[in-house]
């Protein structure tokens, strides 16, 4: 039976947040959520386990005060969690989540079969963290992955291409991080949530890492509402047309 690990994070609902008059956003009535991608990643896991039996172990990285995410995760049909938590990881960049994560997976976990990811985060969306994850353990990573089959040994996916569908294979364990359309997130019910409280939540604090934590290579430094706007301006293909259509970026400030 397969062991099968599934990773997410707890973001920002994107629905709660407000701009301001001055054109930045207003965070300060936010809810939050298990990222939509990540979503996707712990129904798979939840269904290969009901389809041919397993475990499922839910890992995320995060701040102390993500512990509802933890019990979300539960509830849709992981039977563990492992929670790493420290005030610290609020700003993770891709590559330290990476490190963390296999980190975790390496010493507490051990043996497993095939981990899944979400194609991206709802708030960064870097698309970084599977990719990363199966380079630090190194093992195959199958991305955008639309549907998953495991076999003896092996796992077979469905990946969606730019101009079609590419059948692939691989040996176990292996990294996948899977698309929206791969499955329709289960809703949890009453049964689900009051089942998740008695689940096993294995919390790590950041002194029991055994990987090294630098300061990181992204650093946010402000946050800005964006606004479309259109003025409709036709350009030509001559040359005095695309003189006039990088004077314009520059004009805008596009350009310098």
């Amino acid at each position: 039976m397969a062991v099968l690990v599934a990773c997410f994070k707890w973001v920002i609902d994107e629905a709660y947040i407000r701009r301001t008059s001055a054109g930045e956003l207003d965070l300060s009535s936010v809810s939050y959520k298990i990222s939509d991608y990540d979503r996707n990643a712990l129904e798979e896991a939840a269904r290969l386990k009901e389809a041919a039996g397993g475990s499922v172990a839910a890992v995320t990285v995060g701040i102390p005060e993500a512990t509802k995410g933890v019990k979300d995760a539960l509830s849709r049909g992981a039977d563990q969690a492992f929670f790493i938590a420290d005030p610290s990881f609020e700003k993770l960049d891709a590559s330290r989540t990476a490190a963390v994560l296999a980190d975790v997976i390496r010493t507490r976990i051990g043996h497993f079969d095939l981990i899944l990811c979400g194609e991206g985060s709802s708030d960064r969306y870097d698309q970084q963290v599977g990719i990363r994850l199966a380079e630090r353990l190194g093992i195959p990573c199958v991305s955008f992955v639309q549907k998953i089959d495991l076999e003896e040994g092996r796992l077979s996916a469905e990946r969606r291409l730019e101009d079609g569908i590419e059948q692939v294979s691989a040996p176990l364990p292996a990294v996948v991080t899977v698309l929206p359309d791969i499955n329709v997130p289960r809703i949890p019910g009453v049964k689900d949530t009051l089942s998740a409280s008695r689940k096993p939540i294995v919390t790590i604090g950041r002194e029991e890492l055994s990987v090294t934590q630098d300061d990181g290579h992204f650093r946010t430094v402000s946050l800005t509402a964006s606004r479309l706007e259109r003025q409709c301006e036709r350009f030509g293909m001559d040359e005095a047309e695309i003189s006039r259509f990088v004077g314009m970026l520059r004009q805008k400030g596009v350009l310098r």
